[in-house]
């Protein structure tokens, strides 16, 4: 009998043992597998909101400079933002024309996403009705691409006094 009950006594010591292990694991590991996905998310939006704020920063220069200059640049550093064309994760580019101009933020990964600024030069009679018919101002919007890119999106564009952005792209603007 009392071999019988010495069994019993070390199935249950391994019993414990082994699930104490487990019990431990899972007391510590739980929380961090719990949190892991929260932090992933944390460094993702850290990343895509540089750019967002570059790319929206770079619009609100650009609409500043053509009222100052009567015309739109290419040169990011004249923009006076202190805003370097490569960063870690993103390369930021303008495109300019005379009527409009296009901020790049594209993603260098393939796990981000990228962004697009566009101005536009527009009568002011579009934007308020109460200006003058020669008068001329700008308009921005900002859009980010739907899905990860690391190329150049579309441009926007400006048609019968709407703004919008292209096909893969969702408007930030609103």
């Amino acid at each position: 009998m009392s071999n019988k009950s010495e069994k019993q006594s070390n199935v249950w010591e391994y019993l414990l043992n082994g699930c104490g292990y487990c019990l431990v694991l899972l007391i510590c590991l739980g929380p961090i597998a719990i949190a892991l996905p929260s932090f992933i998310n944390e460094a993702y939006k850290g990343k895509t909101s540089e750019a967002k704020m570059y790319v929206g920063s770079m619009n609100r220069a650009q609409q500043a400079d053509f009222l100052d200059n009567n015309t739109f640049t290419n040169d990011i550093q004249k923009l006076g933002l202190g805003i370097n064309t490569e960063t870690v994760n993103y390369s930021y580019s303008i495109q300019a024309t005379k009527n409009a101009a296009f901020h790049y933020g594209v993603a260098k990964t393939k796990w981000l996403k990228s962004y697009i600024g566009g101005v536009f030069l527009v009568p002011a009679t579009q934007v308020d009705t109460n200006v003058a018919k020669n008068k001329m101002t700008t308009v921005a919007i900002l859009c980010e691409t739907n899905s990860f890119s690391t190329t150049k999106p579309l441009q926007p564009t400006y048609k019968n006094g709407v703004l919008t952005c292209p096909e893969g792209t969702s408007n930030l603007s609103r």
